[in-house]
């Protein structure tokens, strides 16, 4: 998790978790994998594709380090933390005087990337206008800071990452067909962690180590009825949230009460799953009643928030624009008085 939504480091390797732990033992994570050895040495831009929690920034940090630039600066920015007028300043930079409260100059996080790594998550968020001049800065490397004419020249890799399907939103017209073509040169998709159950134990390991150090704790036994649990669970926030049951275990010390609380989701998600219709394949069918099941969600917030779309999206933890997308994703088009959920008139 990022604290800020812009940092810059230099990455020390043996902060990130082994290889092993990172890729583990599916065939499609050790395809990325072997990916990444082949482009080390190049300056190609990235895209990492993958559902959230999937550890997209782990995975920008392994190639860094392991990179001809990795004692340089590794700069993470998340385009949905910041406001388009604010990201573009956080970016390029600007000149004293050209825009309000600009009352020096400032380096952009570009200039301050030079000869590392820029790494942008949610590069979906990005405002159309700067999708234009991050074009420009992958065609030729050039930029120029906010009340700058002449340009300026950068030499860095940068890296992206996203969570929706950024063809898709081409076709809707939110995303640069120019700038995604650039960017998926080189695509890397993560898997989700119900498509790696074989990881698990050794995630396990690995979190128990690291979270015993950060909180000070012994790490606790997992027994062997609670992997089997641990195993068997969807994890629709996969590492991350992984990563916050570990945290919780060690925190709480107990492995029953986990186990237990992994029992009655199981229980609750077994019980949906046989009440789902079974038509043709199990892959075919479960597409339509997962977006049915994501719309009505969606329905019930804008329903509890009077259609206010900007406090649903604060409530569904997303940005207004990924809200938007979403809408579109499910059918939800606009508010209309017909429309399932809006509230009555004098409401």
């Amino acid at each position: 998790m990022i604290a800020n939504p812009t940092q810059s480091a230099r990455i020390d390797p043996t902060d990130l978790p082994d290889q092993s732990v990172i890729f583990g033992c599916t065939s499609s994570m050790r395809e990325i994998r072997n990916r990444i050895d082949r482009i080390l040495f190049t300056d190609l831009p990235v895209l990492i594709h993958g559902e959230s929690g999937t550890g997209k920034e782990v995975v920008a940090q392994f190639l860094h380090t392991r990179s001809n630039r990795f004692n340089a600066p590794f700069v993470k920015l998340n385009c949905a933390a910041i406001p388009p007028s604010l990201l573009e300043r956080e970016l390029f930079g600007y000149l004293k005087g050209s825009c309000a409260g600009a009352g020096e100059d400032r380096v952009g996080l570009i200039e301050i990337a030079e000869g590392g790594a820029l790494f942008l998550e949610e590069i979906e968020e990005l405002d159309w206008n700067l999708q234009g001049k991050l074009l420009r800065l992958l065609q030729d490397g050039s930029f120029s800071r906010i009340g700058e004419s002449q340009p300026r020249f950068a030499r860095i890799r940068v890296i992206c990452a996203t969570n929706v399907d950024l063809r898709r939103a081409v076709q809707t017209g939110a995303f640069r067909e120019e700038l995604f073509y650039r960017l998926s040169v080189v695509s890397l998709r993560l898997s989700p962690l119900r498509s790696r159950r074989c990881d698990i134990p050794q995630l396990c390991e690995y979190f128990l180590r690291k979270l015993s150090r950060k909180f000070g704790r012994i790490a606790p036994k997992l027994s062997p009825a609670t992997l089997h649990l641990l195993m068997q669970w969807d994890w629709p926030g996969n590492l991350r949230e992984l990563e916050n049951w570990i945290a919780r275990t060690i925190i709480l010390g107990d492995d029953l009460a986990l186990g237990a609380e992994l029992k009655r989701r199981l229980a609750i998600t077994g019980a949906m799953d046989s009440r789902r219709p079974r038509i043709g394949s199990k892959k075919a069918s479960f597409r339509p009643v997962t977006s049915a099941a994501k719309r009505a969600a969606i329905l019930r917030v804008l329903q509890a928030n009077r259609w206010n779309r900007r406090k649903t999206a604060r409530d569904l933890n997303i940005s207004y624009r990924s809200l938007h997308y979403r809408l579109r994703e499910v059918g939800i088009r606009q508010r209309r008085r017909g429309h399932p959920g809006f509230p009555p008139a004098g409401r």
